[in-house]
C-alpha cells in the first residue's frame, strides 16, 4: 500500500473569520481550524504563510551555525569577555526559530493562533535583550562607559523586555474591536525597547568623538539602523499589498519582506558586534565595566523566566476567556 499526502486546501478572504483577516491579503488562507498534520504540510505548499516561515526558519539554522562556529573559536566558557557576545547568538538563534512555529501553527484555532505569536512577541523581546547585553559589553561609546546610564542599561532593558511582551500580548485583545489602536500598541512594542537598546548606537554615529566614533564597525551599526527603520516602516505599513489587494498574497507582502529585512539586519548587527568585540578588545578591558554574569546569562535566564509568566498570564486569558471570532468559517478542511 503507497502512503499519499493530500496538501490540504486554502480560502480566499471571504470564507475565513474575520479575526483571521490580513489587510490587502485575498487568497491562500489555511483552514482556521487546521490539524497540527496540516500546518506541517502547508510548509509545503504555497499559501500566504508558507513564505513568512521559511523566511525565519531557514535563518534560525544559518545563525545556529554562525553560533558553532563561534564556539569553536572562542572560550566561552572560561572568558567572561565571551559571554555577551554568547547572549546576543542564542537569541539571534531563538527569535527566527519560535517566529517560524508560530506562523506555521497559527492556523488551528483561534486560540492557537493567539498563544503562538504571544510566544513569538516573547521571542523578538528576549533578542532584544541579547542586543542589549551586546552593546553594553561592546558598543558603547567612550564617554558613556562606566557612567550611571551605563549601569543601568541593561536592568531597564530587561525591565523593557518585561513590559513589551505584555503590552504585544495584550494588544491581540483589541483586534477586534479596535483594530488601529492594537496596532498601535504592538509596533509600540517594538519600537520603545529598540529604541531604548539603540541609544549607545545612535550616540556613537550622531554625537560620540571619541576612539568609538572612528571605529570600522561604525558603518555596519548605520546599515543595521537604516535596515531596522526600513524593517518598522514595512510592518506598520501594509506596503505594498494594501495598495493592490491580492496582487502580493503569496510571494511580496509586506509581512515577509518585514522578516527578510529583519534577518538581514541580524546579520548586519552581527558583523558590528564582532568588529567592536575584536578592535576594542584591549580598550574595552582595561576601561569598561567587566562583563558579569548577572549582566549577562542571569539577565537572559530572568527574562525568559519573566517572559513565560506574561505569556503563561495572556495564555490563561485566551484559554478561560477566548475572544469571540466574528465571520464565517469554512465548512470543511477538504
Amino acid at each position: 500500500m503507497v502512503l499519499t499526502w493530500k496538501l490540504p486546501r486554502s480560502f480566499n478572504i471571504d470564507q475565513m473569520p474575520k479575526v483571521f483577516h490580513e489587510r490587502g491579503i485575498i487568497f491562500g488562507y489555511r483552514h482556521p481550524q487546521s490539524s497540527a498534520t496540516d500546518c506541517l504540510l502547508s510548509v509545503f505548499q504555497l499559501t500566504n504563510e508558507t513564505l513568512n516561515i521559511w523566511t525565519h526558519f531557514l535563518p534560525a539554522w544559518y545563525f545556529l551555525w554562525k553560533l558553532l562556529s563561534t564556539w569553536c573559536r572562542l572560550d566561552f566558557w572560561n572568558d567572561p569577555y565571551s559571554w555577551p557576545l554568547l547572549v546576543y547568538m542564542v537569541t539571534s538563534c531563538v527569535y527566527p526559530f519560535v517566529s517560524s512555529c508560530a506562523h506555521t501553527f497559527s492556523s488551528m484555532s483561534l486560540r492557537a493562533r493567539h498563544i503562538c505569536y504571544f510566544f513569538d512577541y516573547g521571542a523578538v523581546n528576549l533578542f532584544g535583550l541579547g542586543s542589549a547585553v551586546a552593546y553594553s559589553a561592546y558598543a558603547f561609546p567612550d564617554s558613556w562607559v562606566r557612567s550611571a546610564f551605563h549601569r543601568c542599561y541593561v536592568p531597564l532593558a530587561l525591565f523593557n523586555s518585561v513590559v513589551s511582551v505584555g503590552l504585544a500580548c495584550y494588544s491581540r485583545f483589541l483586534e477586534m474591536e479596535r483594530p488601529r489602536l492594537s496596532k498601535a500598541l504592538r509596533t509600540l512594542a517594538f519600537v520603545y525597547p529598540y529604541t531604548w537598546d539603540s541609544l549607545p548606537v545612535f550616540y556613537r554615529l550622531l554625537v560620540s568623538s571619541g576612539e568609538s566614533a572612528r571605529n570600522a564597525a561604525n558603518d555596519f551599526h548605520l546599515k543595521h539602523t537604516a535596515v531596522a527603520l526600513l524593517t518598522c516602516f514595512l510592518y506598520a505599513s501594509h506596503l505594498p499589498e494594501r495598495l493592490a489587494p491580492g496582487r502580493f498574497d503569496y510571494i511580496g507582502h509586506s509581512h515577509q519582506l518585514f522578516h527578510v529585512c529583519g534577518i538581514v539586519g541580524t546579520h548586519i548587527q552581527m558583523e558590528a558586534l564582532f568588529l567592536d568585540m575584536t578592535l576594542r578588545k584591549e580598550w574595552l578591558l582595561a576601561s569598561s565595566i567587566p562583563p558579569s554574569f548577572a549582566h549577562t546569562v542571569g539577565a537572559l535566564g530572568l527574562c525568559f523566566l519573566l517572559g513565560v509568566v506574561n505569556i503563561g498570564f495572556f495564555s490563561r486569558k485566551v484559554l478561560y476567556r477566548p475572544p469571540k471570532s466574528q465571520g464565517k468559517e469554512p465548512k470543511s478542511k477538504q
